[in-house]
């Protein structure tokens, strides 16, 4: 009687049984956000190279401010995209 307890109490009783394909799209789903922080943190990286250049060059001041405000962009993306890969 206290085995058939501890199964039922670690099983729940409403779950729907996850499906082959249903497994399979919440991975994809997953690896396709991962795949885009990744790419956004690059593209990031490559912005931030932009601004460090124009800065030491002797850039207009704005666009300066333009490369570091879109690098940022990229930044909050990629860390978006990681955070809804790891809620799924």
């Amino acid at each position: 009687m206290a085995g058939a307890m501890i199964t039922s109490a670690s099983a729940p009783q409403n779950a729907p049984p996850v499906s082959g394909f249903r497994r399979f799209w919440r991975t994809l789903k997953q690896l396709f956000h991962e795949v885009a922080g990744a790419v956004f943190a690059l593209l990031a990286l490559i912005w931030l190279n932009y601004t460090l250049r124009a800065w030491t060059h002797d850039v207009a001041h704005w666009l300066v401010a333009l490369a570091a405000i879109v690098a940022a962009v990229f930044v909050f993306y990629a860390i978006s995209s990681f955070r809804r890969a790891r809620k799924l």
